[in-house]
């Protein structure tokens, strides 16, 4: 994986990409997990993803090497903040109705790594236990210094009485914005086109239809 850019730098059609590593557990966790990777690439449309997807080597190969892999197609509602000096996402500018994908990125200030740190057990426990959350991992492009969060929900009402719900996750935000933790931070959210494949024997998305119906 680390020697993955140079491939993807000669596929034709893929914009913006980060190469990820992921944590143990949910991911949620500064101790990395060797086993789990993830890509993150913006197309300029769904049909030159799902091309490359199928049939270029990068994907093939890794596939082959895999004894799993998981592809979510999303278009942005949303997004607010810079990755890479850079805002990577185009928009749609409508929120969705149904099911949404939010996304976290943030560069956090070396000084401040032990105290961002710090609140990370306790909001991971608090999404692991809270029932309305369907997917999730914590990612990162550095260790310790990147972190990325990944999560789908059946709606953006869900998502929001979460975020902003008394806990560790409130008090952890008021802690960002007052001691301005991060060097750069960008908030997407995403409503969900399509997936490829399975994660630990299951669609992703199994259990939006299950809501849905």
């Amino acid at each position: 994986m680390g020697f993955a850019r140079f491939s993807l730098r000669r596929i034709k059609g893929i914009e913006f990409y980060k190469l990820c590593g992921t944590g143990t557990g949910e991911g949620f966790n500064p101790k990395p997990n060797w086993s789990v990777y993830t890509l993150l690439a913006t197309w300029p449309d769904v049909a030159t993803a799902k091309q490359a997807i199928d049939k270029e080597t990068f994907f093939t190969r890794h596939r082959k090497h895999a004894s799993e892999s998981c592809t979510l197609l999303l278009r942005a509602t949303s997004s607010r903040g810079q990755w890479s000096r850079r805002q990577p996402f185009e928009t749609i500018g409508k929120a969705s109705s149904g099911p949404i994908a939010a996304l976290t990125r943030a560069t956090i200030k070396p000084l401040i790594l032990m105290k961002f740190w710090k609140h990370v057990p306790n909001i991971s426990a608090m999404i692991g236990t809270d029932p309305n959350v369907r997917f999730k991992i914590g990612m990162g492009e550095i260790p310790w210094l990147h972190q990325i969060t990944f999560s789908i929900w059946p709606d953006e009402k869900s998502m929001a009485n979460f975020a902003r719900k008394e806990g560790p996750h409130a008090r952890a935000i008021k802690d960002v914005r007052a001691g301005d933790w991060f060097a750069e931070e960008l908030y997407a959210r995403f409503e969900i086109l399509d997936e490829i494949g399975t994660w630990e024997g299951k669609r992703p998305l199994a259990r939006l239809a299950v809501d849905a119906a």
